[in-house]
C-alpha cells in the first residue's frame, strides 16, 4: 500500500507540472488527462492485483451459489380482504446518544479522516456535541406491517451490520409485523468509527496482511466488536420504543428548493448540484399532548466538524456536525426530530452564508451555525418573509445587529437568509404506504475493496463465483399517499444518477459514452425524493461511464468504489422493481 501511494502521488506530481505546458491548448490538455489518468488505472489495478494474488480468501468469503440470505424483509403485504378499520397514519418516534458511558477509559477512534497531522490516530478525546440514533415508526393502519427507520449519526453501516440490528429487533419484537427494518446513516465524519477503515489502520493493515498470507492466526477486526455490540443494541432497543410510542395523527408533506448557495461539489467539476431541495414531512398527533414529528430530508456531506485542522480542531472529537445543530433547533421548536441524508456523492456543506462573515474560532462552530441555519429553514418552509421577520424564534434583532456590525468590521458582508423568502404550499398525505425492497449483488471490480475484504477490515459476507467477487446490496422505494415518493439508496450516490443529465452524458463523462440505464427520475418520476446510505455502506456510486480508478482529475470518489459497474447493476434494479411496483 506505501508502494501504491508512492507511485500515485508521483503520478498526480508530473501531471499537475505537466498540465502548466499544456495549458493553452484545452483538446492536448484534456487528451493528457485521459491518458495520465488511464495510467494511473493501470498501475493502481496492476499492484493491488499483484498483492491480492498472493492474499487469500478471508472466512468472510462464501461461494456464491451456496449462499443462503437471512433478514431481508421484501416491503409491505397486501392489503387484508376482511380489513374493518380505515387507513389512519401510525408513528412512533424514540431517539438515544451512541456515545457510550466509558468513552473515557475505553479507546475509540473517530471515523471519517485519516491525518498524518493526528499521526494517523484519530483517538476519541473530547465531546464536542452528541453522536445520536434517531428512529421513526410508520404504518398506514391497514395491517400491512409496520415500517422501522433508524437514522445514525456515523461515517456509515455495512448491510451486515443492518442485518444484526434487524434480527435483535425481531427477537425482541416476535409478534410485530414489519413491512421494512432500514437504517441509514448521516455520513458524519466525526462520529465514533463504524466501518472499520479508521481504527488503527496503520497497525492492522500490515498485521492482518501477515497473518494472511502465512495463514497463521486470526484476523482482526476493522471495527471494534465492543463498540458495535453496543451500537446494535442501542439502536434496536430505541426502534422498539418507536414501534412502542406508535399513536394515530395526519402526515403532511412540504419541499423547497433553497439554491446551490448551501451546497457544494468538491472533485467532480462537472458534476453539478441539482437536489438543493429541503423535504420535510410533519407528523400531528390527534392526541394533542404527544409531542409531533418533523422529518427533514437534505443532501450535504457531514464533514466540517471532524477534519483535522490544528491543534485546537484535532479531529478526536465526537460529534454529530449539523444534523445536531439542525435537530436542536427543531426539538426546541417543539418537534421530534428525524433527519435523513440524501444523494451525497461529492456533495457538501457550503457554509458561506450561514458563516456570514463573522470571526469563527472552531470548525464545529461553522458546523452549528450550518444546522441552525437549516433548522430554520425547515421550520419556516410554509412561512412568508413578513411572518419569519415577526417570529422570535427564528429572528432576534439585536444577534442579527450585533451579527451585522461584526461581518463589517471584518471586512465581509452580512447575509439575511430570509430575504425574499417566498413560502411553499403544506399538502396533506392521505395514509396510504407501500414500501418495496430488492436484494441486489454487485459486483466487486476494485481491488482495494477487495484487499479490504480479503484482510477482514470490512464487515461485508463476500460472494466468489468462477474468480470473481460479489457483494449483496438493497435497494427499496417507498410511496406515501399514492404522490409522495422516495428511493432508499445504498452507499453515497451521484446525484446525475437521481436528476439525469450532467455525468450521464457522452460529452461531460470520463469516457465520452452514455450510460446505459435509466436515471431515478425516469423511473419514478420528477421530484421522487432520494434517501442516501440507506442500509449499507458501499462507498461511491459513479456512473460507469464517468468512472477511473485513478484518484486524480477529480477522480477521487472511485477509490471508495466497489467498482466501474455499481451504478449500472443498481439502476438496472431499480428499473427492476419500478417494472414490478408499476404492474401491480
Amino acid at each position: 500500500m506505501k508502494l501504491l501511494a508512492l507511485f500515485t502521488a508521483l503520478c498526480l506530481l508530473i501531471s499537475s507540472l505537466s498540465l502548466n505546458a499544456f495549458s493553452l491548448d484545452k483538446s492536448i490538455e484534456s487528451g493528457f488527462r485521459f491518458g495520465a489518468a488511464k495510467g494511473i488505472e493501470v498501475l493502481i489495478n496492476g499492484i493491488v492485483g499483484l498483492v491480492n494474488h498472493f492474499v487469500p480468501d478471508g472466512e468472510n468469503f462464501y461461494d456464491r451459489a451456496a449462499y443462503r440470505s437471512e433478514g431481508f424483509l421484501p416491503g409491505t403485504a397486501e392489503t387484508p380482504a376482511n380489513l374493518s378499520v380505515s387507513p389512519c397514519w401510525r408513528l412512533g418516534s424514540a431517539e438515544a446518544s451512541l456515545v457510550p458511558d466509558d468513552w473515557k477509559t475505553h479507546t475509540y477512534y473517530i471515523g471519517g479522516f485519516i491525518s498524518s497531522a493526528n499521526l494517523f490516530t484519530n483517538r476519541v478525546e473530547e465531546l464536542l456535541d452528541d453522536m445520536r440514533v434517531r428512529v421513526i415508526a410508520l404504518d398506514d393502519g391497514t395491517g400491512r406491517g409496520t415500517a422501522v427507520f433508524a437514522t445514525i449519526d456515523s461515517i456509515g453501516l455495512t448491510n451486515k451490520d443492518v442485518r444484526h440490528i434487524r434480527a435483535l429487533l425481531r427477537e425482541n419484537m416476535p409478534n410485530t409485523l414489519f413491512s421494512g427494518i432500514t437504517v441509514c446513516a448521516t455520513h458524519c465524519h466525526s462520529g465514533i468509527d463504524t466501518e472499520g477503515l479508521w481504527t488503527q489502520l496503520f497497525r492492522k493493515l500490515p498485521m492482518n496482511l501477515a497473518k494472511s498470507v502465512i495463514g497463521m492466526g486470526d484476523l482482526e477486526t476493522g471495527t471494534d466488536p465492543h463498540y458495535m455490540d453496543f451500537l446494535y443494541k442501542t439502536v434496536a432497543c430505541a426502534m422498539q420504543k418507536a414501534v412502542e410510542s406508535m399513536t394515530a395523527g395526519k402526515l403532511s408533506y412540504a419541499s423547497k428548493d433553497i439554491g446551490d448557495d448551501y451546497f457544494s461539489v468538491k472533485d467532480r467539476d462537472l458534476w453539478n448540484v441539482r437536489m438543493s431541495q429541503i423535504n420535510r414531512f410533519v407528523f400531528t398527533p390527534d392526541d394533542g399532548s404527544v409531542r409531533p414529528t418533523m422529518i427533514v430530508n437534505i443532501a450535504a456531506h457531514p464533514d466540517v466538524a471532524g477534519l483535522p485542522f490544528d491543534k485546537t480542531d484535532n479531529g478526536r472529537g465526537v460529534s454529530g456536525d449539523y444534523i445536531y445543530y439542525m435537530g436542536q433547533r427543531i426539538n426546541d421548536a417543539g418537534y421530534n426530530f428525524m433527519f435523513f441524508n440524501g444523494a451525497i456523492a461529492a456533495v457538501y456543506m457550503s457554509r458561506g452564508k450561514t458563516n456570514n462573515s463573522q470571526t469563527i474560532d472552531r470548525r464545529v462552530e461553522q458546523s452549528a451555525r450550518y444546522g441552525d441555519a437549516l433548522g430554520k429553514m425547515a421550520l419556516s418552509l410554509t412561512l412568508t418573509e413578513q411572518e419569519i421577520a415577526d417570529n422570535e424564534f427564528l429572528t432576534d434583532d439585536e444577534v442579527e445587529a450585533a451579527e451585522r456590525a461584526a461581518a463589517e468590521a471584518n471586512g465581509g458582508e452580512y447575509f439575511v437568509w430570509y430575504k425574499d423568502w417566498a413560502p411553499v404550499r403544506e399538502v396533506d398525505v392521505p395514509a396510504d404506504l407501500k414500501l418495496r425492497f430488492a436484494e441486489v449483488t454487485v459486483p466487486v471490480t476494485n481491488g482495494i475493496i477487495e484487499l479490504a475484504g480479503k484482510l477482514n477490515l470490512a464487515s461485508y459476507d463476500v460472494l466468489c463465483e468462477d474468480g470473481k467477487y460479489f457483494i449483496n446490496t438493497e435497494i427499496g422505494f417507498m410511496e406515501l399517499g399514492g404522490a409522495v415518493r422516495v428511493v432508499l439508496l445504498p452507499g453515497e450516490v451521484c446525484q446525475d444518477l437521481v436528476v439525469g443529465g450532467g455525468s450521464l452524458t457522452a460529452e461531460v463523462s470520463f469516457s465520452k459514452r452514455d450510460f446505459s440505464e435509466k436515471s431515478i427520475y425516469d423511473l419514478f418520476g420528477e421530484n421522487t425524493i432520494a434517501f442516501g446510505l440507506a442500509n449499507d455502506a458501499i462507498g461511491y456510486v459513479v456512473p460507469d461511464n464517468d468512472f477511473c480508478l485513478c484518484g486524480v482529475f477529480g477522480h477521487y470518489d472511485e477509490l471508495v468504489s466497489l467498482g466501474k459497474h455499481t451504478a449500472s447493476t443498481i439502476l438496472r434494479a431499480f428499473a427492476d422493481l419500478a417494472a414490478g411496483i408499476y404492474k401491480e
